[in-house]
């Protein structure tokens, strides 16, 4: 019985932040050593970011009230405290978890709210309740009666879980439609610093929502789909304090190494050995075998290192440093954007995906999805 990914629509903040006024700004801050500048123009400008969205109005040349995040006026970061990110986050998450889900479900016009019946909602970038998931099914009309499941605090790989728990309600009930949605507001968290950890966090991060419908119902003729083959998850034997993310007084604290890459590059070939194994021909030549490749780009390194240790190509590559490019690195949000991208990729008939993102642990969650389109 296959499981279908139906549709996937997303949401970012009409903020939108260059990275060259981002670099700017942060480059410019008082108490940044002479190490601590050297280090920001160099994680700004080998990013492969152009653009990222921020719920924070305060970077907005539109941006009026009271300053929290930053002074336009004097060109200076704020340190708001872990409450009033939070706070943030609150007015902000819910209205994206919102707008990316409905616009998921209005991309299946044979499905309404009535036909959910379970929310799976991911967040890592902050907390509160009655949550996302509870919203959902006030704000879109869903019925009461629909099993919400909350995946929190799992950092950049969570769609994987998300998508695994609705494939799990597909299988054990064939009329089942699962809405799930992940939605990261990252930006709220990034200070200035001389920490190389803070330094890399507050040059990739961004904002933004993801949507997606999965279902085992049969799909009209005329609607694509990506059919859930398997999905896997691996932990490295090292790296467990490389890639971490704890709460602060000052907002979240994010461990990013420059181990990471390395880590990535030393074992994502054992990573992938759960996902392919059951297929000995991908699994002895996955960049010829898989066509496209949908990896999270924590950082422009992380994909440069997976592209050259496995093979790939540019192409193959080519919609995950897109979205790199314009949004910049959401979380757990980011592997959906590319997802979608693959999803209405022009053509017909049918060809294989992988899908991979990394996370505190080191994590390596892996999907293997087969894309079908009339």
């Amino acid at each position: 019985m296959p499981v279908h990914v139906r549709s996937i629509q997303t949401a970012v903040p009409s903020t939108v932040l260059r990275q060259v006024d981002a670099r700017r700004i942060f480059v410019t801050q008082p108490g940044l050593t002479r190490l601590g500048e050297r280090l920001v123009g160099a994680a700004f400008d080998a990013s492969g970011i152009e653009t990222r969205h921020t719920v924070i109005d305060d970077f907005s040349a539109h941006g009026d009230g009271e300053r929290t995040f930053f002074d336009g006026a004097t060109g200076a970061l704020l340190s708001p405290s872990t409450r009033e990110r939070n706070d943030v986050y609150i007015r902000s998450a819910g209205a994206m978890f919102v707008e990316a889900g409905r616009a998921a479900l209005d991309a299946c016009p044979d499905l309404g709210p009535a036909d959910v019946t379970h929310v799976v909602t991911a967040s890592c970038t902050g907390f509160y309740a009655p949550g996302p998931d509870f919203e959902l099914v006030r704000e879109l009309g869903l019925a009461t009666t629909v099993q919400r499941t909350h995946i929190g605090f799992m950092g950049c790989y969570a769609a994987f879980p998300a998508l695994r728990a609705a494939a799990a309600f597909c299988r054990a009930d064939p009329d089942a439609v699962v809405l799930v949605v992940s939605c990261e507001v990252c930006t709220i968290h990034v200070r200035s610093s001389n920490d190389p950890d803070q330094i890399v966090a507050s040059s990739v991060f961004g904002d933004g929502a993801a949507a997606a419908i999965v279902t085992a119902r049969e799909l009209p003729a005329d609607a694509p789909s990506l059919v859930i083959d398997r999905l896997a998850s691996e932990l490295t034997p090292v790296g467990e304090k490389d890639m971490a993310w704890t709460i602060g007084d000052a907002g979240f604290d994010m461990v990013l190494s420059a181990a990471v890459p390395k880590i990535i590059d030393n074992y994502i070939e054992g990573a992938l050995v759960p996902l392919l194994s059951p297929e000995p021909e991908l699994a002895a030549d996955p960049a010829g075998g898989i066509r496209s490749w949908a990896i999270h780009p924590g950082g422009r390194s992380i994909l440069d290192k997976v592209e050259a240790k496995l093979g790939l190509s540019d192409r193959q590559l080519e919609a995950s440093r897109r979205v790199l490019r314009d949004f910049g690195n959401m979380s757990s949000a980011t592997v959906l954007f590319i997802l979608k991208d693959l999803l209405e990729e022009q053509g017909s008939g049918s060809d294989r995906v992988c899908a991979m993102a990394f996370g505190p642990g080191l994590t390596v969650e892996t999907g293997l999805f087969t894309r079908v389109r009339p």
